[in-house]
């Protein structure tokens, strides 16, 4: 098996977990099957930078003497905001050399900037999602998933959707029992889908500012197996059902129906993690009414159907004592 060089950029003002996170995950896999990844870490001038948390940390050389990567990692951090020209230019001309280019949080900015995501899908930290559609309009930006993969590019979210895309593709490479071992080694899940959502439904919507809008969305949270059609919310708010969308729309940032479909995968994702109920109990407990019904919505939303997604993220039974 051919030994992968992970190239990981260095720059003043990066988040260290953009880079200590991954890097941990390939060290890991690197020690479970040894003359699999090289790593390698490079700031532009080969000095020691200094994160955004204050830590100093001290490259392996200089850019312009790092070997050709398989994998070139950009992360992310207060540093991408006004980045030296001569990292742009370097990634603009090195970046297109890489056999996978993968960023995490606003490292996909520095990607975009050097137009290595023209023309792709890509994702950053949901704060950063808007900036980055409007800096670079020819980068078709998802602000919903941990991470997102086209073609040989990788983009993550924040911070710890770092780890999950690096477990990714160290499954990819190594299969998933080499992930599964970093992931165990490492106290995280192997691993959350790149299509499950960056936060919450009720994050992910603005608050209402006017009471009885807020008031039905306390009542969708509340009641998931409810009748939740825009008639019926309407109704609750005492608005006509054209009235109605056209508001809960203008106050939340979303559809209502949309608002229904994530607090009802919230709900079901959470009896699925934290109760034994049956898949039938919770898709009815949910809104979902069928099991058929459930497991759409969540091949559709986070790639895994209800069965896989409690395979992954229910926690192991503790063991019982004699």
């Amino acid at each position: 098996m051919a030994q992968r060089t992970v190239l990981v950029v260095l720059f003043d003002g990066v988040q260290s977990l953009d880079v200590t996170g991954p890097v941990e995950v390939f060290a890991g896999a690197e020690k479970h099957t040894p003359g699999t990844y090289r790593l390698c870490t490079a700031s532009l001038d080969g000095a020691p930078v200094r994160t955004s948390s204050g830590l100093t940390v001290v490259p392996d050389r200089a850019l312009a003497g790092a070997p050709d990567p398989h994998t070139l990692l950009v992360p992310g951090g207060q540093g991408t905001r006004r980045p030296g020209p001569g990292l742009t230019d370097w990634l603009r001309r090195h970046g297109p050399r890489a056999e996978r280019l993968v960023s995490v949080c606003t490292g996909a900015a520095l990607l975009a900037g050097a137009g290595l995501l023209d023309g792709r899908r890509a994702t950053t930290h949901w704060a950063y999602c808007d900036t980055l559609a409007r800096n670079h309009p020819a980068v078709e930006v998802d602000p919903d998933p941990i991470y997102v993969r086209d073609g040989h590019v990788a983009t993550s979210a924040g911070v710890t959707s770092g780890i999950d895309l690096a477990l990714a593709l160290v499954e990819e490479d190594l299969g998933r029992e080499v992930a599964l071992t970093v992931a165990r080694h490492l106290v995280v899940f192997l691993r959350r889908p790149g299509s499950q959502a960056q936060f919450s439904a009720q994050l992910a919507a603005q608050t209402a500012r006017r009471e009885p809008l807020r008031e039905v969305q306390q009542w969708i949270t509340e009641h998931p197996d409810d009748d939740l059609t825009v008639e019926a919310l309407a109704a609750r708010a005492a608005l006509s059902p054209r009235h109605f969308a056209r508001a809960f729309h203008a106050e939340t940032g979303m559809t209502p129906g949309r608002y229904v479909d994530r607090v009802r995968l919230e709900h079901a994702r959470r009896l699925l993690e934290d109760t034994g109920d049956g898949v039938e109990e919770i898709s009815r407990a949910s809104g979902y009414g069928t099991p058929e019904a459930m497991r759409r919505a969540f091949v559709r939303a986070l790639g895994a159907s209800p069965a896989e997604y409690r395979r992954r993220f229910r926690p192991a039974p503790a063991p019982t004592r004699s």
